[in-house]
């Protein structure tokens, strides 16, 4: 997709940071997410969110993303339990495989392989969920910073950001935020950095370009030539 506004060119730093958001951003992980949910609200004895509301929520931390689910008087910390349970229950069983978006695996591969480039993760899974991630696809030391659930509060509150650029040592304006949700983006622009959103997610991109995305990008590719085209050098 074309920006709606022309970028204005980025100063040039020797390092940039790209963190990335995990699920709906590098992993389709929507139908264990939405099975989980759902396994969830049943043994709580609710019923469980439509498909489009269960994944409205993805991102955020599984307290914040079950109480705009069910408000603050439900009850946000049996179903956060429920679905932690659920969850790993689940991730176990091949039908539910949560696999890497098109592209993306090469790209990240490519990043690592720069050197004037770190990488970062920034996610609402747990930190037991994100080094299982990265033990799985055999990314070891590849990720300079990777910030989780249990080390910030939830997006679109942007300390998450904040802290990943302190470890990196990067300044806002040579860090990239990539998202697919609106709460990524918010956080990326609440810290000052670029906020990149992607269409292949779970938050649609005028939501995304509402947010304050710079742009929406169509795929693993458009995202790599937004990242280092002629507008904004490294």
């Amino acid at each position: 997709m074309v920006p709606r506004a022309s970028a204005v060119p980025a100063p040039k730093f020797a390092m940039r940071l790209v963190v990335f958001d995990v699920d709906g951003t590098l992993v389709d992980s929507q139908h264990l997410i939405v099975a989980a949910q759902g396994l969830a609200f049943a043994e709580n004895g609710l019923p469980a969110p439509g498909r489009r509301e269960a994944l409205s929520v993805v991102g955020l931390s599984l307290p914040q993303a079950f109480r705009r689910l069910v408000g603050d008087d439900g009850p946000i910390a049996e179903l956060s339990e429920s679905y932690k349970l659920a969850y790993n229950r689940l991730r176990l069983d091949p039908a539910y495989e949560e696999p890497l978006f098109p592209g993306m695996a090469d790209l990240l591969a490519r990043l690592h392989a720069r050197d004037d480039v770190l990488i970062g993760l920034a996610t609402g899974k747990s930190r037991r969920g994100v080094d299982r991630l990265v033990a799985h696809h055999g990314w070891g030391d590849w990720f300079v910073t990777t910030q989780s659930a249990d080390d910030a509060p939830s997006k679109p509150d942007p300390t998450m950001l904040q802290q990943a650029m302190s470890e990196a040592g990067c300044p806002p304006e040579a860090t990239v935020m990539v998202g697919d949700t609106t709460f990524d983006i918010a956080m990326g622009v609440a810290a000052g950095a670029e906020a990149v959103g992607v269409a292949w997610g779970y938050h649609p991109p005028d939501a995304l370009y509402g947010a304050g995305a710079a742009t929406v990008v169509p795929s693993a590719g458009a995202l790599e030539a937004r990242l280092f085209d002629a507008a904004m050098p490294l």
